[in-house]
């Protein structure tokens, strides 16, 4: 529906009135951001007081399950209602058919059981991919020629969603794009008694060059060596396409759909939301949040002030929640 303004003709109309004083602003403000709104993503290593810094993330470390315990307990304090946990797998623990994506003693599987004990109002999100997990970083079981098995990868998938169900994970978060995946660890969910555990799809994951930064932390960018993964994650130039893929996932079963970039998608954050009226999560992605610091630590723009408008932006596109790099820092200036 086209929009047709009820107002006035200046100056019985003048728009500035409503932003001539503070008091004003607040009342008639639109949208608003909290600590309620933010997923903070974070690395998990192994090891015991391990802290390393991620050189193109400046500010983001990888964590030991130790250290990761204590800044979940600041998480908790800060109001941030949940964190996403993201795997570094060493080398050795590496293969063709990414078998330790499901070890019930895996890395992820651990951090799981540890966080939900020492934190258990804290919810937990677990990513279901395989590239941590695969020699070629790819996110899924590939044949002689390189290309990605849909079928034979989302196999995989459910066994690795089950085990951090059965660790207790709160979401489910699978980031791959095989077609089909959300149905099948829907009903691997449902017959093993976890009924409320949550899907958050990546439902509309673009091959986005923005990604890089993440790669280096989860340590995949060596292996996946200049490829890429165009015959799985949707291509930038498409619109239409993501509505097929959420609406898919959400018939399938999905709780919640997530948009992937986020700035440089807002507009499609803003069609799956208008028109498929569903829980609509974006993420802050590691590229966008290396290109504001680096424009911060070169004083270019204003730190606190940038980040806030960038994450308001996010829920004025019709966001429920966010995953960004920034939440620690975001809910502190909330507070």
């Amino acid at each position: 529906m086209a929009f047709e303004s009820t107002r006035g003709a200046f100056p019985g109309t003048r728009m500035r009135r409503l932003r001539a004083s503070d008091f004003a602003r607040r009342l008639v403000r639109e949208n608003a951001l909290s600590p309620n709104d933010l997923i903070y993503p974070v690395f998990v290593l192994e090891g015991e007081n391990q802290r390393e810094a991620v050189p193109s993330m400046p500010g983001v470390e990888r964590l030991s399950i130790d250290l990761l315990l204590e800044l979940a307990a600041e998480m908790v304090s800060l109001g941030i209602p949940a964190i996403a946990l993201f795997p570094v797998v060493p080398t050795e623990k590496k293969s063709l058919l990414a078998e330790e994506a499901f070890n019930t003693d895996g890395l992820a599987q651990r951090a799981v059981r540890a966080l939900k004990q020492a934190q258990p109002e804290l919810g937990v999100i677990t990513d279901v991919a395989l590239d941590p997990f695969t020699t070629h970083g790819q996110d899924g079981i590939i044949d002689e020629e390189g290309y990605v098995l849909n079928d034979r990868t989302t196999e995989v998938l459910v066994q690795q969603a089950a085990s951090h169900a059965d660790a207790g994970a709160d979401v489910v978060a699978p980031s791959d794009m095989m077609d089909g995946r959300i149905g099948a660890i829907r009903a691997v969910l449902e017959d093993a008694g976890h009924v409320n555990t949550l899907i958050m799809s990546y439902a509309a994951k673009y091959a986005s060059s923005y990604y890089g930064p993440f790669r280096d932390a989860v340590g995949s960018a060596g292996n996946i060596k200049g490829g890429n993964k165009f015959s799985y994650q949707m291509d930038p130039a498409n619109s239409d396409e993501a509505l097929h893929e959420c609406a898919l996932d959400l018939g399938e079963g999905a709780d919640m759909i997530m948009v992937k970039p986020g700035m440089p998608y807002l507009d499609i954050v803003r069609r799956v939301s208008e028109e498929l009226k569903a829980p609509t999560f974006a993420y802050q992605v590691s590229g966008e949040y290396a290109m504001h610091m680096a424009a911060f630590e070169n004083g270019w723009l204003s730190r606190e002030a940038v980040m806030l408008e960038s994450l308001v932006s996010f829920k004025r596109a019709g966001c429920a929640g966010i995953l960004t790099y920034f939440a620690l820092d975001a809910a502190r200036a909330l507070q």
